[in-house]
């Protein structure tokens, strides 16, 4: 696993998923800290009043998810063994499956 066993178009995607992680990490941590949505979420997402209500449960999912994103893309930019790689991957699943999990046990209804 290193950067210069793949052609330029899986690079350029790779580094495209990075960059949009790291935004979800930025844009969800915002929003956890604010407490508040960005207008644009509201408008284009629809938002219902009840769901406007929960800014820092969607905003630490929402960190959680990039932050999951980031580490499943690590062994592609960082050259280590593969069982390494494969841990890595597998504790992003894990991180994943722990917030969604978390996110479900917090539901009120």
């Amino acid at each position: 696993m290193s950067l210069y066993d793949e052609d330029p178009v899986t690079f350029a995607l790779r580094v495209g998923v990075v960059v949009l992680s790291l935004g979800s990490v930025v844009l969800g941590v915002r929003v956890a800290v604010s407490r508040r949505f960005p207008a644009a979420w509201v408008r284009l997402a629809r938002l219902k009043p009840g769901d406007r209500s929960q800014p820092v449960r969607v905003g630490i999912a929402q960190a959680v998810i990039g932050a999951s994103l980031l580490v499943q893309q690590a062994p592609f930019f960082i050259s280590m063994p593969l069982p390494l790689g494969r841990t890595l991957f597998a504790v992003s699943l894990l991180l994943l499956l722990t917030a969604a999990a978390g996110a479900f046990s917090l539901l009120r209804r």
